[in-house]
């Protein structure tokens, strides 16, 4: 077995909403088996606080969180790319695994409407790790 883990980028544009729910969804229910990054094209400059608030009632703080500039160089190192609405912006790497995700966006709306976006991207994250042979973790609530 390699000792190398799985590495999954995240990207969105403003990397404040969707993308920042999937890489701390990835982190957490690998139990840190998975490399995560995530970027956006034109970082906002904090996460979304509707955003922080849904993923604090699943037991995830993600307020240190910072959105980052999307780079060439975290794309070419990652394994999956999954693509959050950023459309042309996102760089592409021959060998690299690209999925799109196509989710309503979080900007602007409350916590009530951010749910069913973070339910979905947690179901997708438990079927990627699946598919990257990665035992899903339970959340600590």
């Amino acid at each position: 077995m390699s000792d190398r883990r799985p590495s999954v980028m995240f990207v969105c544009v403003h990397n404040a909403g969707r993308s920042q729910m999937g890489a701390a969804y990835t982190h957490h229910l690998s139990g840190g088996a998975v490399e995560v990054r995530s970027g956006g094209s034109a970082p906002a400059d904090a996460v979304n606080p509707a955003v922080r608030e849904a993923m604090l009632e699943e037991g995830i703080d993600i307020s240190a969180e910072r959105p980052k500039i999307l780079t060439p160089e975290a794309v070419q190192a990652s394994d999956v790319v999954i693509t959050m609405g950023c459309g042309d912006a996102c760089p592409y790497y021959p060998g690299t695994r690209y999925e799109d995700w196509e989710l309503a966006d979080p900007a602007g709306q409350g916590v009530e409407a951010v749910r069913p976006i973070r339910n979905d991207i947690r179901r997708r994250v438990t079927e990627l790790l699946g598919e990257l042979g990665v035992e899903v973790q339970p959340l600590g609530h």
